[in-house]
């Protein structure tokens, strides 16, 4: 545990120094953080979650906005934009650059630099850090559409899986050479042969991987209080090709699989798309204490639940890859009560994870004072917190 801001945890991985270059609504900037919690407060509007979303771009994938490359860039800044972080680890100190700035002629997506050389893919990110986040826009996850919650879940495998998201976009990129066959009412059956064969060995990988994460994090949710601030929850995955994983061997799972899709190729010519496999899936939560599905609870306790969970993959996370996280939870005290804020820091200080929190008044982390990192952020400027 630590004993105030900027004291290093065991087997913590923390950000010393974050730099932004034409990103959101900074221009430049280059801010040196400390261990531990990292208090970001401002109005509505000053850059708060901006500054998480850098911090989200060292992590593969899209940020936790999903924006694209081009509205991430100030003012569609041609020359684009860049993220670069000092990081120390367990494995050492690192540097981490991303962006789209320096893209060579007919160069696209984001380049990643690690210690000064090219990534082979951003995949390399998590030999360094792991990054989870919690934002509003997830407080709608238990009602929202399927394919919201099946991203989540996907987010939390590779946080502990860095193959894992490979295996997915293998798979959709075959689904969606098959969507176009369907569409253009092809009869090429070897082209058909070939494409549900590779859905089919990608297909079930993914569905082990998730089968396997809502294992583990239910057993490290059985491990909270029954009676803490954040109740318990049961994850389930509801999928046909789910439900099969540990009671068939993947070889067998991968032939049925493969056949129900060369047998469906009709009806799901009808449909123009694909309607079996692991992107039909879901995941349910409920609400252990209630015995009550979390689409039917009240918003605060979705969010209790969901904080719960989060907190309990950050756990396994430091478990299962020997370091802890870092957590960025945008707007995260507004939603609690004192009592349930002060409970969470407490947890997040046993985590041992360089926590980056936003909100509008320095007044909803008081429990923290002396204990973490207090910067005010200002509309494309930072700089530390008065009184703190």
């Amino acid at each position: 545990m630590t004993t105030g801001p900027g004291v290093p945890i065991r087997g913590q991985t923390h950000l010393n120094r974050l730099q932004l270059a034409s990103f959101r609504n900074y221009d430049s900037l280059s801010i040196d953080l400390l261990p531990g919690p990292v208090v970001l407060t401002g109005e509505n509007g000053a850059g708060k979650t901006n500054l998480l979303e850098a911090v989200s771009f060292l992590s593969p994938g899209r940020g936790l906005r999903r924006a694209t490359l081009e509205e991430i860039s100030k003012n569609g800044n041609p020359d684009g934009f860049a993220v670069h972080a000092q990081i120390e680890g367990p494995a050492g100190a690192c540097s981490i650059g991303t962006g789209t700035a320096g893209l060579g002629p007919g160069e696209t997506g984001r380049k990643v630099r690690i210690n000064g050389a090219t990534a082979r893919s951003a995949e390399e990110l998590l030999d360094w850090v792991r990054v989870i986040w919690l934002t509003p826009a997830m407080d709608a996850l238990f009602t929202g559409p399927a394919g919201d919650r099946r991203r989540f879940l996907d987010r939390l495998v590779l946080a502990v899986d860095p193959h894992h998201g490979q295996r997915a976009n293998s798979y959709e990129k075959a689904m969606r050479g098959r969507n176009r066959l369907l569409v253009d009412n092809s009869r090429d059956s070897a082209w058909f042969d070939a494409i549900e064969t590779q859905m089919a060995e990608t297909g079930i990988a993914i569905a082990a991987a998730r089968v396997e994460m809502v294992r583990l994090l239910n057993a490290m949710i059985n491990r909270l209080p029954s009676n803490g601030p954040f109740p318990q929850a049961d994850i389930a995955l509801d999928g046909l090709i789910e439900a099969g994983i540990g009671h068939q061997a993947a070889v067998d799972l991968e032939e049925r699989f493969r056949h129900d899709l060369a047998s469906g190729r009709e009806r799901d010519r009808a449909a123009g798309r694909t309607l079996d496999g692991p992107h039909r899936s879901d995941l349910r939560v409920r609400h252990r204490p209630k015995a009550m599905p979390a689409e039917l609870c009240s918003t605060g306790e979705q969010k209790a639940l969901l904080v719960g969970i989060i907190l309990s993959h950050a756990r396994l996370c430091a478990e299962v890859s020997g370091s802890a996280p870092v957590l960025l939870l945008d707007e995260i005290a507004a939603h609690f009560d004192a009592g349930r804020r002060a409970a969470m820091f407490d947890i997040l200080e046993e985590l041992g994870c360089q926590t980056f929190m936003t909100g509008t008044e320095p007044a909803l982390f008081s429990s923290l004072t002396g204990r973490a990192q207090f910067i005010t952020v200002d509309h494309g400027t930072v700089r530390p917190t008065e009184g703190h």
